[in-house]
């Protein structure tokens, strides 16, 4: 789980104001960091399911989310993924 100091600093990052959550970066962003943790987190506890499965949830979600912006601003689309690290 992210905290909310982090997740401040990544709505800020990615969405220029605090207050602007809504914008598909900022999920994106804050999603990617959750999977990050959680990944970490299964290293060490690799029986743990219910985490296995919302990790799976979260993989999801971002996947929708990086195609709704595929669909509409790839230019956005190529930012994120290049700041963020996601594709290679």
């Amino acid at each position: 789980m992210v905290s909310k100091a982090r997740k401040a600093e990544l709505i800020k990052e990615f969405g220029g104001t605090e207050k602007n959550t809504g914008l598909s970066e900022v999920q994106i962003a804050i999603l990617t960091e959750d999977i990050k943790n959680m990944t970490e987190h299964l290293k060490i506890h690799t029986k743990d399911v219910p985490t296995r499965r919302t990790l799976l949830k979260k993989v999801a979600q971002r996947r929708h989310l990086l195609e709704y912006l595929t669909r509409n601003d790839v230019k956005r689309y190529k930012d994120i993924i290049e700041k963020l690290g996601i594709r290679k």
